[in-house]
Parts: structure tokens; sequence; C-alpha cells
């Protein structure tokens, strides 16, 4: 699934509630922004994974998972960025 960056502040809270929520599943999760992926399952070292991308507000980021529960995975990812994070 495609995620727009609307919001001005900066990544880390996303990051840590991606990593949060990825755990969550069995399925590997990643996610790729300029033709670079990393691992969301890979807590702590996910955490300096997604931030050393440097995603930047008004850019567009894509997160996959494969999996038994993948379509869970990518559902219960949206609705936490949703809830907390202004993303399209």
């Amino acid at each position: 699934m495609r995620f727009n960056i609307i919001a001005v502040t900066g990544f880390a809270r996303p990051t840590c509630l991606l990593i949060n929520t990825a755990s969550l599943f069995q399925s590997s999760i990643h996610l790729e922004y300029k033709g670079r992926s990393v691992s969301l399952k890979n807590s702590p070292t996910s955490i300096m994974d997604v931030m050393s991308l440097e995603i930047k507000p008004g850019t567009a980021f894509k997160i996959w998972a494969d999996g038994v529960d993948e379509h869970q995975a990518i559902k219960a990812i949206e609705k936490a960025l949703i809830e907390t994070w202004r993303i399209s």
C-alpha cells in the first residue's frame, strides 16, 4: 500500500508506531522509499533503518507484507498511521 506524507513533523514517532504495529503480525513487512527497502520486523534495528531513509514531508512511501496475516497487517498499519499521523 502506498502512503503519502502530509504532516510536516518528524518521522520518529510514526517510525516507532510502524515497528510496534508490525511486530504484532507473523508476516514479513517492509517499507520502501526511493528504491530502498527496509524490514519493519527487526526491531530495534528497524527503527534506525527506517530513520536512515530520511523520509520527507510531501513524499510517498510504500509498505507491503508477505505472509499468512498480510492483509490484517497492512490494514492495522494503515489505521495506526491515519489515527496518529497525517497520511493519505
